[in-house]
């Protein structure tokens, strides 16, 4: 016992370093989402939010820039989340890719001003998608694709209407309604070309990472304290990360359009 009490609090101090390292002062895009797990707290089993970031520099090298768990996810907690961003030395975030969580790209503006945020489209998809039964997800999905695929903002929009009014829009108003209350960060999309587009257009990055965390983590029921759900999650972000070799195969094209988009923040350190 006192082996293993030694080897995990050294583990610990490792995830205290690794989560006050100092970081990258510009990232191109950062993902931000959470995912749930089970943590005892005061004699009960709560469902408490791991929260997880995944920064791409600019030179395209994919990072974790952090964990956090707290009992549930919300905007206030982000706020706290993206000042300690901004302590440990980021000084610019020129897209950050979110679900729908309402007051999000609040917090995140109001510390990253210039700051560019983007809906997850397929989050926003999979949300319409719990409005309709098994049998119509499929046609839901082709009807939706005109809106996303769309050459551009005006003509996302003018699809936009067209799903409105058309029997799926009559059907389910309220698939119209999430999408345009969130449309300020939808629109953001259509500035890119295809390539930047595949980079943004899912937060499959953090997902993926999400699956391999989950895998880790499935035969443990569930975690006695925040520090050792930390620690466990920790070893296994570590692996992941390891093999994190190469940019995604879009940037090489991706780069030279934030290049453009962003003439004076895009700035690939030597």
């Amino acid at each position: 016992p006192t082996l293993v009490s030694a080897v995990t609090d050294r583990v610990l101090e490792e995830v205290l370093a690794w989560q006050q390292r100092p970081l990258e002062a510009i990232y191109a895009i950062v993902y931000f989402d959470a995912l749930r797990v089970k943590i005892r707290d005061e004699g009960l089993v709560r469902n408490k939010a791991v929260y997880l970031a995944i920064g791409i520099t600019c030179g395209g090298d994919k990072e974790l820039l952090g964990l956090w768990i707290e009992q549930t996810e919300g905007a206030k907690f982000w706020l706290k989340v993206m000042t300690e961003l901004k302590a440990r030395g980021v000084g610019d975030v020129l897209i950050a890719v979110v679900d729908g969580l309402k007051g999000f790209p609040e917090a995140i503006t109001s510390t990253f001003p210039d700051c560019t945020v983007q809906t997850c489209i397929v989050h926003l998809i999979r949300y319409s998608m719990q409005f309709a039964s098994w049998k119509e997800r499929k046609a839901l999905a082709k009807a939706l694709r005109p809106i996303y695929a769309a050459p551009g903002a005006e003509a996302a929009e003018a699809a936009l209407a067209d799903f409105e009014a058309g029997p799926w829009g009559q059907k389910y108003p309220a698939i119209v309604a999430s999408w345009r209350r969130r449309w300020a960060e939808v629109v953001p999309f259509f500035a890119f070309s295809p390539e930047v587009r595949k980079i943004l257009y899912t937060t499959n990055a953090i997902e993926s990472l999400h699956s391999q965390v989950r895998k880790a983590i499935r035969n443990k029921g569930h975690f006695p304290s925040d520090e050792a759900a930390s620690k466990l999650i920790w070893l296994a972000l570590r692996n992941v990360a390891a093999k994190w070799k190469r940019p995604p195969k879009e940037w090489h094209a991706a780069k030279a359009q934030l290049a453009i988009q962003f003439p004076e923040r895009f700035v690939i350190s030597e």
